[in-house]
């Protein structure tokens, strides 16, 4: 008889070695699935996390690790505090959009001026506008008790529609010929999220992502919102019992989150995308989900795990080219770690047995 058996305490061993299990096990599927599509398993394997780092090409692909890393850690981040909480924003790819589309919107008012001034202000938009995406879901919590993973998974769907709205309507080019989408803000020099340092793939979206890792470290382990953070995450009854307000909690937890995601819009749709488009979203507010607890909640794992995600993205990219995989199939691969992780994540905590329970 082969049965789960809660542990005494956490195994720490596990906890380190999940994510690695959680890889070495979607590799080892996610070959199995490429073998089933009729494709070279272990070409497929070797394509997606060698060729953009070793391949004949890498010398294009290696700089683009940090431009499709730096939104999925920005955004990570955010989330990552609000799940050591107990707070689940799953909306962040609404908070996303709407950073971007109040970003550009207010970089696209002063058009086609140019001051050194219009892209801070751009930055300060995008934050505020995913900052007020994600206080819907807060203050509805906070006042009304509605679940925020609802609430915040169904404001996705609304800021789609609003970026279609915006794309054929408030921000539409009036010069781009009847074509959805904003004005291009790579040609406009003072809306533009240049590279910091030519070929390198350096732009402020990937400063501020590092800024953010080491504003989490530091508010997690030497600030007292950081340990409210995880007290109430780890004992919410001591948290409770030790004056945690837990209104508070929610409403930075959540704002900060959304405001991150904003600026990982923002910084995107003024530097690798370049224009406010109907199809603009990409899912960086999903996958940053997986990357959040492929890190587990920490921010240097999460930095590191950004990286890999990232792999995955511009890996199956060469693959979708080189071996004719459907995208559908890398989608599923990047599924397969999140599922792996949660799966493995279940041995931290409990052990499996074999034979019958004792009895007491």
């Amino acid at each position: 008889m082969i049965r789960l058996e809660k542990r005494p305490q956490p195994s720490r061993a596990w906890s380190m070695a999940t994510p690695l299990v959680a890889v070495l096990a979607t590799m080892i599927f996610g070959g199995l699935l490429f073998a089933a599509l009729g494709k070279p398993p272990v070409e497929a394997i070797r394509t997606i996390f060698w060729e953009p780092l070793f391949g004949e090409f890498s010398f294009y692909y290696r700089p683009q690790l940090l431009v499709k890393g730096a939104p999925l850690v920005l955004i990570a981040i955010g989330l990552s505090l609000g799940f050591r909480a107990g707070i689940w924003n799953i909306g962040a790819e609404g908070q996303y959009i709407m950073g971007a589309i109040c970003g550009a919107g207010a970089g696209l008012a002063f058009y086609p001026a140019e001051s050194f001034l219009i892209f801070p202000l751009m930055v300060v938009a995008g934050a505020l506008g995913g900052w007020a995406w994600a206080m819907i879901p807060a203050v509805l919590k906070t006042r009304f008790g509605t679940n925020e993973i609802l609430v915040s998974l169904m404001l996705v769907y609304v800021a789609e529609q609003f970026l279609a709205s915006v794309s054929l309507g408030l921000l539409k080019n009036p010069e781009g010929f009847g074509f959805p989408g904003s004005r291009n803000l790579q040609a406009w020099d003072s809306a533009h999220n240049a590279e910091l340092i030519a070929g390198t793939g350096m732009h402020w979206g990937v400063v501020a992502a590092l800024i953010a890792v080491i504003f989490a470290y530091v508010l997690l382990n030497r600030h007292m919102t950081g340990y409210h953070i995880r007290l109430t995450g780890e004992a919410p009854r001591a948290a409770r019992f030790a004056g945690v307000n837990p209104t508070r909690l929610v409403l930075f937890c959540l704002g900060t989150s959304g405001a991150l995601a904003g600026l990982a819009g923002l910084f995107e749709v003024s530097g690798p995308s370049g224009q406010v488009s109907i199809d603009f979203n990409v899912g960086y507010g999903f996958t940053a989900i997986i990357v959040a607890f492929l890190g587990r909640l920490h921010p240097v794992g999460i930095l590191l795990a950004g990286g890999l995600m990232a792999l995955t993205y511009i890996g199956g990219d060469i693959a979708q080219s080189n071996l004719q995989l459907p995208a559908a199939a890398i989608q599923v691969f990047q599924g397969m770690l999140l599922f792996f992780l949660l799966a493995f994540d279940l041995l931290t905590n409990f052990r499996i047995a074999i034979g019958k329970p004792e009895v007491a």
